[in-house]
């Protein structure tokens, strides 16, 4: 992937009970994510995808080689915006971004990607590619709040998503009022373990504690039941 060091997930569905043990457990050894407050923060993420549901279909039928746009902001800051591609190649995931302006994604929703052919962006040339080709769009907007600590050997991340909600096909990525609805069960909680080529014993020891099920779903497939 172009020097591009790859990282692999873990995902679990875990009960907020399970949570709660888990994550008192973890800040005995782990910090708190420095960005947000506590830890803590919203995300919200704008997926790409065509009307054949090609990104969707590939993620459900487990592609090993599958790649995947979206445009992401925090705390409803429509000042940070970065397009991302996440890519999976095997059991390992890449991971690429650019800053996005408000402007420009608007218009990348209105269809207006002409500009994008010879954007300095490397990202957003791919993305220009991907539209023109496959016709992908902005498809569904979903919403979380995500709590995440930090262990530096290993380059480990935990992180917690709660109340995953979705916009059905509403992309109004930008407003803050955008209508959600649940798309997770309230009770269950999205515990994501990524790390680089180990992962340490003591974290590892940590999970094994609580009930998981590793679980093949992604937040914009659990979104995407809804039309």
């Amino acid at each position: 992937m172009n020097g591009l060091k790859g990282r692999r997930e873990l995902k679990h569905a875990i009960t907020k009970a399970d949570c709660y043990l888990l994550r008192n457990n973890l800040q005995n050894f782990m910090k708190l994510d420095p960005h947000g407050h506590d830890g803590k923060y919203l995300i919200r993420s704008v997926y790409f995808d065509n009307f054949d549901n090609k990104i969707l279909r590939q993620k459900t039928e487990g592609f090993y080689h599958r790649d995947k746009f979206r445009a992401r902001l925090y705390d409803y800051d429509s000042d940070f915006i970065n397009l991302e591609k996440k890519s999976k190649r095997d059991n390992l995931t890449y991971k690429q971004k650019c800053r996005l302006s408000a402007e420009e994604y608007e218009r990348i929703r209105l269809g207006d990607i002409e500009w994008m052919s010879g954007d300095s962006r490397d990202l957003l040339r791919d993305l220009y590619i991907q539209m023109a080709l496959f016709q992908i769009k902005p498809t569904t907007v979903v919403d979380y709040e995500r709590e995440a600590f930090i262990y530096e050997y290993g380059n480990v991340r935990v992180t917690f998503d709660s109340n995953v909600k979705t916009s059905y096909r509403d992309t109004d990525f930008l407003n803050p009022e955008l209508i959600v609805v649940d798309a997770l069960d309230p009770d269950w909680v999205i515990l994501e373990v990524k790390f680089d080529e180990f992962l340490p014993g003591i974290i590892k020891q940590l999970l094994s504690i609580i009930d998981t099920r590793k679980s093949s779903f992604s937040k914009y497939q659990l979104s995407r039941r809804y039309g």
